[in-house]
């Protein structure tokens, strides 16, 4: 199964959005399956339900820091050039979901921002785009991977 089907399913399984990223690329960040879920569990629902950024956008750029990130904080060319990869793939994200913001992605679905989740029927599959979402995501991550390829950190 490839990332777009992992992370739709997850989503489809009970997953947050951030969640279904995260996860769905734990092969390629090495990071175990509870750990990831652990890491993304407060940004779905646009971090917390707040429904501010999108949380499968904020999937993706966990995964972006995983691949791409700096860790030195003197390493102004590293963390410049990660900033450039965050605003291209918001870019990309903004593109295909009009936002990154999850009440606007969302429209009138995101105008709960009760902390208590709605549970998960037909009927909220129906009003949600969030399973193509994610799906989407993880393409357009792949895509960027593909064009960016990953180096391999020695320490």
């Amino acid at each position: 199964m490839d990332h777009s089907e992992l992370a739709r399913n997850n989503f489809l399984s009970g997953y947050s959005c951030a969640q279904s990223i995260l996860l769905a690329f734990s092969d390629l960040t090495g990071l175990d399956g509870k750990t990831a879920l652990l890491i993304s569990s407060s940004f779905g629902g646009g971090m917390g339900r707040l429904r501010e950024t999108c949380g499968a956008f904020c999937g993706i750029i966990m995964v972006a820091g995983l691949l791409y990130g700096y860790h030195d904080p003197r390493d102004f060319e590293k963390k410049s050039e990660h900033y450039r990869k965050v605003q291209a793939l918001a870019a990309a994200f903004r593109e295909q979901n009009g936002s990154i913001i999850c009440r606007e992605i969302l429209g009138a679905a995101g105008a709960d921002k009760s902390p208590t989740p709605e549970k998960r029927t037909a009927e909220y599959y129906k009003k949600r785009p969030c399973p193509e979402i994610c799906a989407n995501a993880a393409k357009a991550l792949d895509k960027f991977i593909e064009e960016n390829p990953i180096e391999r950190k020695t320490t």
